[in-house]
């Protein structure tokens, strides 16, 4: 393939209309700057008393929706094939499920 199709290819992908812009990227990022927020404000439980189940709960929760906004953002896997996104999500869920037993076996959980 000579250089000029490689550019003309080049320049079709980067026009494709495909990849978020600056803004969104900056979007993304003040979004899980929140969410770090809130798991921060979670570790003050004296503040607001909820229970240690509640707030497992929550974490776990900002945990899967900082991992997807992440992957799917700036791993650019909502772009890509969905092939790739159900690898990620057998991965986490298979980090959650080790990290599962590991609790009960110490009964932690």
């Amino acid at each position: 393939m000579s250089t000029e199709a490689l550019a003309e290819t080049h320049e079709a992908h980067a026009h494709d209309g495909h990849h978020p812009s600056d803004l969104s990227y900056i979007k993304v990022a003040i979004f899980l700057a929140v969410v770090t927020a809130i798991e921060v404000f979670t570790y003050f439980q004296s503040v607001h008393g909820w229970g240690e189940n509640t707030l497992i709960v929550m974490l776990t929760l900002a945990m899967f929706i900082k991992f997807y906004t992440v992957v799917g953002w700036f791993m650019h896997l909502r772009f890509d094939s969905e092939l790739f996104t159900r690898m990620f999500v057998a991965g986490l869920v298979l980090a959650v499920g080790v990290y599962l037993a590991m609790l009960v076996t110490f009964e932690f959980f």
